[in-house]
């Protein structure tokens, strides 16, 4: 089969970790070293499909014509062997733009298109989200500081540091743009006594808060909104906002944090929770139309660094003051909830979660869990102040590194900010 051998004869350039392709009955082996990882082909389709390249993987094991003992291996070893095609992509970049900015005019994202989008994703099921998460309902990265802590523990750890890196007090009014299922509001309120005003766009998410917040009894000091970020009014003087700008679109990342500095009063401060890409990486994924694009977050778009750095600079008078890397935690964070989902196999498909719609969210945490180990991706912490801010960012002690399966290594430090590296996090602050 010829699609085969143009397969195996891009498997031979293997440079890190080693790939076994189990094909009627022979098995053939690919490189060598760690990671290592199995694919057992089910289908002989699978041969034609890889020619959409990731995302063609990803529907082939969607429709079941592969399968692996550990589906997060076999995409560590292929991150570890992108680099190739990734300045391939690069180089031809220069050439697409022209078509991605002349597509992009005809697509606006605007209030209506988002509500679109999130509900896709988070108007799946609540009950689906709570056999995933813990008990907090936090849909983000949890912070282990502890190797023997449980996914719940963790969640309320991270929690706590974005409420002392702002510094909350009673007398705070906290805008969160973002609400999820309650999680940080819940918190905040009940720990620190301040008032929140959340918002979220997603229906279902909206409802399952509000019923939270009433039978917390904290709805004097909870309001949850239903706002886009773009049709908030008011004045706050903290601001939170956690893995919600990956939602953002492209487009709106000035949007988005001009509209933060408006809304923050002048001494005011926020925290900002975001999944970021590699800045090399940014201009060739951000209009690409991949697997997690395509089928689990439409639309959806990761800002690099120097994206949000630039974007805070030309559209908003806020100023960056303090960052947290805290990958190696979301690699940890998604192996927990995957775990969580295959537990639930059995509830979800009562629930009418079919076996195609299970393989594609075990390909969606399993390849996520890749990217962060293998740092194709980042999770970061950052606080972003006004120009009347005169706090300082109080952090406890930093995490230890999160317990895991696998090997997580430190990134390299860059950029003009200090570093202090700690165990399983890397932390930059102005000085």
């Amino acid at each position: 089969m010829i699609a085969r051998s143009i397969v195996f004869a891009l498997l031979r350039r293997i440079e890190s970790g080693q790939l076994t392709v189990v094909d009627e009955g022979r098995r053939h082996v690919f490189g060598r070293g760690c990671p290592q990882a199995t694919v057992v082909v089910r289908s002989p389709r699978l041969w034609s499909t890889l020619a959409r390249g990731g995302r063609g993987l990803a529907e082939g094991y969607v429709a079941g014509w592969w399968d692996s003992p550990d589906l997060t291996a076999v995409f560590e070893v292929g991150v570890r062997n992108l680099a190739g095609i990734d300045e391939w992509r690069r180089r031809l970049s220069p050439l697409l733009e022209p078509y991605q900015r002349g597509r992009a005019l005809w697509v606006r994202n605007t209030p209506a298109r988002s509500r679109d989008d999130i509900s896709r994703h988070y108007d799946l099921g609540n009950e689906l989200f709570e056999l995933m998460l813990d008990e907090t309902m936090m849909y983000s990265s949890a912070i282990f500081s502890r190797r023997e802590m449980s996914l719940e523990q963790a969640s309320r750890a991270k929690l706590e540091r974005l409420c002392a890196k702002l510094d909350l007090r009673t007398s705070d009014h906290v805008l969160e743009i973002g609400t999820g299922w309650g999680g940080f509001a819940l918190h905040a309120a009940a720990t620190r006594g301040c008032r929140v005003t959340t918002t979220t766009i997603s229906r279902e998410q909206g409802e399952y808060a509000r019923a939270r917040v009433r039978a917390a009894g904290l709805h004097d000091r909870v309001t949850v909104l239903g706002d886009d970020y773009r049709e908030l009014r008011g004045s706050y003087d903290k601001l939170v906002s956690i893995e919600m700008i990956e939602a953002v679109g492209w487009k709106d990342f000035g949007t988005f944090f001009e509209r933060c500095g408006e809304l923050l009063r002048p001494h005011g401060a926020m925290a900002l929770q975001a999944i970021t890409i590699d800045d090399r990486l940014y201009e060739v994924e951000k209009t690409s139309r991949t697997f997690i694009r395509t089928y689990i977050f439409p639309n959806g778009c990761l800002p690099s660094l120097e994206v949000i750095a630039r974007s805070i600079a030309r559209r908003s008078d806020l100023r960056m003051v303090d960052l947290e890397d805290i990958t190696p935690h979301y690699a940890e964070t998604l192996r927990r909830w995957r775990a969580n989902f295959d537990t639930a196999a059995g509830r979800l498909r009562e629930l009418g979660y079919d076996e195609r719609f299970q393989r594609m969210w075990r390909m969606y945490l399993s390849f996520c869990e890749a990217g962060f180990s293998e740092r194709r991706i980042a999770d970061v912490q950052i606080v972003l102040a006004k120009p009347g801010w005169r706090g300082r960012v109080a952090v406890a002690d930093a995490p230890a590194h999160p317990a895991s399966a696998r090997d997580v290594s430190e990134p390299a430090a860059s950029g003009g900010l200090s570093r202090s590296a700690r165990s399983g996090s890397s932390r930059f602050r102005a000085e």
